[in-house]
């Protein structure tokens, strides 16, 4: 919590974060309390229940699920402007509000400029992380802090987007293996293509998800760049 509350004055501070988001923080009885603005929003899973059935397929909901992939990528661009990353994409942190607008909460797990953490980072919810942070969380030691770059937002932006609209995670493994040999099979880079599992086709969207779970990092687009692509 403590973390989280020193990433909230330096994302204000940085111009990346409303300034109304982060309410006041404190001590009480040798523990901690932070209080944020109440975002009424749906997770990304439940916002997108309709869009997951075929009859989603309609000309109401095309520009709708695009609003909200732009607008999450619009947060998005304004941490890494500032040189941040969220660091914990996915679709329990990121609210739909009644108007398609998509809000980020959770900021405790973000990598920005320096390294002086409380805790370290090793990775976030396993589905929603990035080849290559899989492949630095398997080669180092527990413990050792893996500064998270803009490119593994984009990663996981796609990656919530795939799950949430087609309803099966974009790297298929079994779910009775450990969370490292999960990793593993994250880290090969090969995701399920998304035209076989699509509930409906929407080519600029499906494009655009699939462009940012390039397995290379290089390869990905930037949050400014999504912008547009929606």
């Amino acid at each position: 919590m403590a973390q989280e509350d020193d990433h909230l004055l330096r994302l204000t501070a940085a111009g990346a974060l409303s300034p109304d988001y982060r309410v006041s923080a404190g001590t009480c009885d040798g523990g901690r309390w932070l209080a944020v603005n109440w975002i009424d929003g749906a997770p990304l899973w439940r916002a997108l229940a309709l869009a997951r059935r075929p009859e989603g397929d309609r000309a109401s909901v095309r520009p709708w699920l695009a609003g909200v992939a732009r607008t999450f990528t619009e947060h998005l661009a304004l941490m890494h402007a500032a040189g941040w990353a969220h660091a914990d994409v996915q679709p329990t942190n990121t609210l739909v509000t009644h108007d398609g607008h998509t809000a980020l909460i959770d900021y405790a797990l973000a990598c920005g400029p320096g390294n002086d953490r409380r805790v370290p980072y090793r990775g976030a919810l396993t589905p929603t992380t990035a080849p290559e942070l899989a492949t630095q969380i398997l080669d180092t030691p527990a413990g050792t802090h893996i500064q998270a770059q803009p490119s593994a937002d984009i990663w996981s932006l796609g990656a919530s987007l795939f799950w949430c609209w087609t309803g099966q995670r974009p790297v298929a493994y079994d779910d009775d293996l450990d969370r490292l040999q999960k990793l593993a099979v994250i880290a090969q880079g090969t995701t399920t293509a998304l035209r076989t599992v699509r509930p409906w086709p929407f080519p600029t969207f499906e494009d655009a998800i699939t462009a940012c779970l390039a397995p290379d990092p290089a390869d990905r687009p930037t949050a400014k760049e999504l912008t547009t692509a929606w």
